[in-house]
């Protein structure tokens, strides 16, 4: 193992920890099996990247959220959040080895939870996170406790001629399924339209929400034009598009209720983003359980319509 990644990774769970997991495992050998896909009427998936497979249109992001350390109490708590997710039918889930214990976060919530069908687990590399691609990807795995990751993305595009050319190998060898690239806080527009236009990936992660539609102007359209999926990250802008919102005591709009079913500002934040036809699916973050069933909410139909989302787009911008 390359000595510089294990140098940077902290907070590892620790024996205790593990010997925990593994008691519960055992104890639910013993008790009926018990799907965790309980709430799944209804959400909206999409199609991505040549694939038939659909994925749900509201996924979790694991930035800040999940880097816990190897606190026993809040390793659980975050537990609860991931199961909650799967609940609701919840399918792609992002990391990065940037976003500190968050891996070893998701690897303790696998093994208390199991792993179910409807994970599309999603890393990422990047530099100077220490080591060879393949070593970061095989690093990842054993963190996630799994067996292949479904998508590897070049994180913020650094150094992506390397690593990119390392994931292709390892998507033609059948080690990952789909390789991407990602971006945020709307940087490098340009140079991600380049990659789009002369790579061959399946994913871009993008900034995308209310306030960010720079990615509208040409992004957008030209993955629509290549059949690459789009993740949009940082849907609520950070959590300061609801703390404002709440702030000017905003009242969400009836015919947002009747038009598009939005009960909560996560709702009408949430289906503005995956109701573009170029979206993916979003990737909101959370630590509570109960927004957790919030964000899944807004996966369910019905979703608006063109002129519903103008009318969104206008609303938000006459507060």
């Amino acid at each position: 193992m390359n000595y510089h990644i294990r140098h940077r990774i902290k907070h590892r769970i620790t024996r205790r920890q593990s010997l925990k997991l593994m008691g519960a495992a055992l104890a639910a050998m013993m008790l009926p099996s018990v799907p965790l896909l309980a709430n799944t009427s209804g959400i909206h998936r999409k199609t991505f990247a040549g694939s038939d497979q659909k994925l749900p249109v509201i996924g979790m992001g694991t930035w800040r959220t999940f880097n816990v350390g190897s606190d026993e109490a809040l390793l659980d708590a975050r537990t609860e959040v991931v199961k909650a997710f799967f609940e609701h039918g919840g399918g792609l889930v992002d990391s990065s080895p940037m976003y500190g214990s968050a891996p070893d976060v998701m690897g303790y919530a696998l093994q208390a939870l199991g792993t179910p069908e409807s994970l599309f687990s999603a890393e990422k590399v990047w530099s100077p996170a220490g080591g060879s691609t393949h070593e970061q990807v095989a690093e990842l795995k054993e963190r996630w406790k799994v067996e292949h990751f479904d998508l590897v993305q070049v994180h913020n595009l650094t150094d992506w001629r390397e690593h990119l050319a390392a994931l292709q190998e390892m998507k033609a060898e059948g080690t990952i399924r789909h390789i991407g690239i990602t971006t945020s806080h709307g940087r490098r527009h340009s140079e991600i339209e380049q990659i789009m236009t002369s790579e061959e990936i399946d994913f871009v992660q993008l900034t995308y929400n209310i306030t960010h539609r720079e990615a509208e102007n040409r992004l957008l359209p030209l993955a629509e034009e290549k059949g690459i999926g789009v993740i949009a990250n940082r849907p609520f802008d950070g959590g300061s598009l609801i703390q404002n919102l709440k702030r000017r005591n905003a009242p969400l709009p009836e015919w947002a209720r009747e038009e598009c079913g939005c009960t909560t500002w996560a709702d009408f934040l949430l289906k503005f983003i995956v109701s573009h036809p170029a979206i993916t699916c979003a990737i909101p973050a959370t630590t509570q359980v109960e927004h957790m069933h919030e964000n899944m909410r807004a996966g369910h139909t019905p979703m608006p319509s063109a002129d519903a989302r103008q009318r969104m787009t206008d609303y938000i911008e006459s507060l």
